[in-house]
């Protein structure tokens, strides 16, 4: 009887421990450049956690053809999507738009899994 008790004590102790383990930090580089003849705004998104980067209401501007990379502090595992839109215009859209509000096939990449290809937002 005792030495189950200890088992159950232990296990109890065990399963707390794991459900207050922090998450791995990772990060996840994307790669992006806007082919679009006007400016564009980019967020990426979380669908692991209510997170956003660059978060606080701010966006990234993208206002030149140049390829711009974005290194994400994230937790291994992590599903981060981007969206980007027309600046004043969000009904033009690329990846999960504005407030990752539309739907993506090919958007999202798996944080700690190494970097994005270059996603080249065009018309």
């Amino acid at each position: 009887m005792r030495f189950s008790l200890v088992k159950a004590a232990l296990a109890a102790a065990l399963g707390f421990a794991g459900m207050v383990t922090p998450a791995l930090a990772s990060n996840l580089e994307f790669h992006v450049r806007s082919e679009y003849p006007y400016q564009v705004s980019l967020e990426f998104y979380s669908l692991d956690r209510n997170h956003v980067w660059p978060g606080n209401g701010k966006v990234y501007i993208l206002d030149d053809s140049a390829t711009h990379n974005y290194n994400l502090s994230c937790n291994y595992g992590e599903k981060i999507c981007f969206g980007a839109w027309v600046r004043g215009d969000s009904s033009q859209y690329w990846g999960g738009g504005l407030d990752n509000k539309q739907y993506c096939s090919d958007c999202c990449y798996t944080c700690g899994y190494g970097d994005t290809p270059v996603r080249v937002l065009n018309e």
